[in-house]
């Protein structure tokens, strides 16, 4: 039955039709939909479902229902959202005069996550995620909140990882509570922000059992085993910790961890591989790969190929034939791109910028996609800011400056002198090695790369990298804004790491998923830690506790 409702707040009146759950408001049709088809969608108006495992819609049955739930380090979580009308149609509601276009553009979901009838967090979803499509026509919508075997590929995953980040793992402590999670229409237009009435909502009880007790007499070390470049370490270690490190990656609380490596005095101390992986594996790294275009770049300087850090980008490329041509583009140099300062408006940090590396991949020229970027002069000048595609063009002039190419450039002037034969690059779309990131190799070849830079760029007696471009690499090029006594150097990154009332200086590189390559600046020690939850907000957070509370305190003395 159809009735009419003067929405006062929105100082309009409409048209609606009302659903049978939590006084749902349905509006009419601005948009073509999909439409509600399935009995169960129709007695569900309005209800978000829980269950254990994704069901297609067509599949789904009440008795899947889960009405409570035990929450452990292995469990997945799925919510299927049965809506009254499209995303798009309840954004006409609060901006009649806006075209579809502006409403999928400015508008989505407002997600609100109760924990025992307190808010605990309130997210509104990027307007990039759901594709405009989805939200004219989606009536139901099927999405993961947790699904172990494919970590941090929906927007859904994101929004409960930073639940669980902004206030969730604190809230939900080991016992029983009750979950409820309401969905909203939001749209950003020139007034300001606003929110619609409910869309949908679900509740759950929850059982929480995060915390597993983990008997480390049941577990055991791998024995070691010589590998190329590297001995077998004798010194001690805390093996109890250590042990303990582990069970708490079996047991999921520091989720997909696929290997940690430790070298002590270039030697092997600890090598242990999680999740199906092992010596072999090659694994991907992502970002750690930026690391390796500052390698090269020491490299080509000093054999001749390039002049210096301060040669300007204007000697490889025409700015003139590119967009947005400026002065200040021609100004930009080489060391502009080793410490992330160019002036170029990127920023991976910042969804909305132009140069956000989300908005090359698409592209089939991603040289050509950095160098058309505008400018920014609003940000102060040399501020450091995460610019994935300067990277590329850093790996595009070495391409064109080394003989034959950086792939084999890089083979013959870095992996072979380290014995490293198994590995694999990532491609950009004209067929140069990535150096945006992606590089697989071994996490013991990694552990032989880390090593290098802790013997400044020798390796048994060969010098690969020149010693004076570690020490320009390792240093404090750049603060990190936001971030206490963090900085940049050449394409790697510096930290401290507290235990008890000691830091432990570090450089190292960093990837999407929580994988990294520590050097430890006083402390002869690097570590290896590769994973792949990738796109998750734990993914680095977790890293650092496994440093701080396991790692290192069972390695220092």
């Amino acid at each position: 039955m159809k009735y009419c409702i003067v929405f006062l707040l929105m100082s309009f009146a409409n048209c609606f039709q009302a659903g049978g759950h939590d006084n749902i408001i349905v509006p009419e049709d601005f948009v073509k939909t999909e439409g509600i088809t399935l009995p169960i969608h129709q007695a569900n108006i309005g209800k978000i479902a829980f269950t254990d495992r994704s069901y297609p819609p067509q599949e789904l049955k009440e008795t899947d229902f889960m009405q409570s739930y035990v929450l452990t380090n292995k469990s997945d979580l799925f919510i299927t959202v049965f809506l009254g009308n499209s995303l798009t149609n309840y954004l006409h509601v609060l901006s009649p005069d806006s075209k579809t276009e502006e409403l999928t553009k400015n508008g989505n979901f407002q997600f609100k996550m109760m924990v025992d009838g307190k808010k605990i967090y309130e997210s509104n979803l990027h307007p990039g995620a759901p594709y405009p499509k989805i939200k004219d026509t989606a009536t139901i919508i099927t999405k993961p909140l947790i699904d172990n075997q494919h970590e941090g590929g929906w927007w859904s995953q994101s929004f409960w990882g930073r639940f669980m980040h902004f206030g969730g793992d604190s809230a939900m402590t080991e016992g029983p509570h009750r979950l409820r999670l309401e969905v909203r229409p939001y749209i950003n237009i020139g007034s300001g922000v606003k929110v619609g009435e409910l869309m949908a909502a679900g509740e759950l009880d929850i059982q929480v059992k995060l915390k597993p007790e983990i008997d480390i007499s049941n577990i055991h070390l791998t024995p070691l085993k010589p590998y190329d470049g590297f001995d077998i370490s004798q010194d001690d270690f805390n093996q109890s910790l250590m042990k303990e490190m582990m069970g708490n990656v079996n047991e999921s609380v520091f989720r997909h961890i696929s290997s940690v490596v430790v070298i002590k005095d270039g030697k092997l101390l600890f090598e242990e591989y999680f999740n199906g992986e092992n010596r072999n594996t090659l694994h991907d790294p992502r970002s750690v790969g930026k690391s390796f275009a500052s390698t090269m770049t020491g490299i080509a300087l000093n054999e001749g190929y390039l002049k210096s850090v301060h040669q300007s980008l204007k000697e490889f490329y025409p700015f003139k034939s590119f967009a947005n041509y400026s002065s200040e583009k021609e100004a930009l140099s080489i060391e502009d791109l080793l410490t992330m300062s160019a002036v170029l408006d990127g920023n991976d940090d910042d969804y909305d910028s132009p140069g956000n590396e989300e908005n090359m991949y698409p592209t089939n020229d991603w040289v050509k996609f950095t160098l058309d970027l505008p400018v920014n002069l609003t940000r102060p000048k040399d501020e450091w800011h995460y610019f994935t595609a300067g990277v590329v063009v850093l790996g595009d002039i070495l391409h064109k400056s080394v003989p034959g190419g950086l792939e084999a450039y890089a083979n013959q002037k870095l992996f072979k002198p380290l014995n490293i034969t198994d590995y694999q690059w990532q491609y950009t779309p004209q067929h140069v090695v990535n150096t945006a990131g992606g590089i697989q190799l071994r996490a013991l070849d990694f552990a032989k790369y880390g090593q290098l830079y802790k013997n400044k760029g020798n390796w048994h007696g060969e010098q690969i990298i020149p010693r004076s471009w570690i020490d320009h690499t390792f240093s404090k090029h750049r603060m990190i804004p936001g971030r206490e006594d963090e900085y940049y150097g050449y394409l790697f990154w510096n930290k401290k790491f507290k235990i008890k009332d000691k830091t432990y200086e570090t450089f190292y590189c960093t990837g999407n998923g929580g994988n990294k390559i520590y050097v430890f600046k006083d402390q002869p020690l690097v570590i290896v830690v590769t994973a792949t939850a990738y796109g998750a907000p734990y993914a680095h957070p977790q890293v650092d506790r496994m440093m701080t509370e396991f790692i290192l305190p069972a390695l220092l003395k």
